[in-house]
């Protein structure tokens, strides 16, 4: 079935690059996998395999079934297969935008805020650490605060490590002050 991942590919991608620039890829990943388990009942394949009902009425149908799983964006997004007559299609989109976000989600960025500018060797360096440690491909950012005193702070994710020297005094006065 090459050919219709060939048709179901721009679709996939569209999808992907508004659900990434909206931070939404577990949403989309959501509505596109109801709609694909509502496409696979039998009773919906016959309606979509129906020449007697109007592509539009098919979309609208196949939001009603998924109800409050979709939202706006994804029942447009019916409308507008429905138009290109590609609701077939909406399995394989599926598989191309999960491919599309697993390659994402094999990515981390990475911020590293230093008292001073980190060297392009430095940065080298902790890339390969941090790829290591997390297990995925590190795009790595830098900026410079001077407020820091000295040392970093690392954001990769959800991960903050604090190795600054205004992050040690911060903690060593919390520790002082329960004392």
């Amino acid at each position: 079935m090459a050919e219709l991942s060939t048709i179901a590919r721009p679709y996939a991608n569209a999808v992907f690059a508004l659900a990434k620039r909206e931070s939404n890829l577990d949403l989309w990943s959501g509505m596109l996998n109801t709609l694909s388990a509502v496409c696979e009942d039998s009773r919906i394949q016959l309606l979509l395999e129906s020449p007697e009902v109007a592509n539009q009425r098919k979309a609208y149908t196949l939001a009603e079934v998924c109800g409050d799983a979709i939202d706006d964006r994804g029942k447009r997004f019916l409308l507008v297969l429905a138009e290109n007559d590609r609701l077939e299609l909406i399995g394989e989109i599926r598989d191309e935008f999960e491919a599309l976000k697993a390659l994402e989600e094999s990515k981390l960025e990475v911020e590293v805020i230093s008292a001073y500018p980190v060297s392009d060797d430095q940065a080298q360096k902790l890339t390969r650490a941090l790829a290591a440690k997390f297990d995925k491909e590190v795009n790595l950012t830098s900026r410079v605060d001077g407020a820091l005193i000295g040392g970093v702070i690392i954001r990769a994710g959800d991960t903050v490590i604090d190795g600054s020297v205004r992050g040690k005094l911060d903690k060593l006065s919390e520790t002082l002050q329960r004392v």
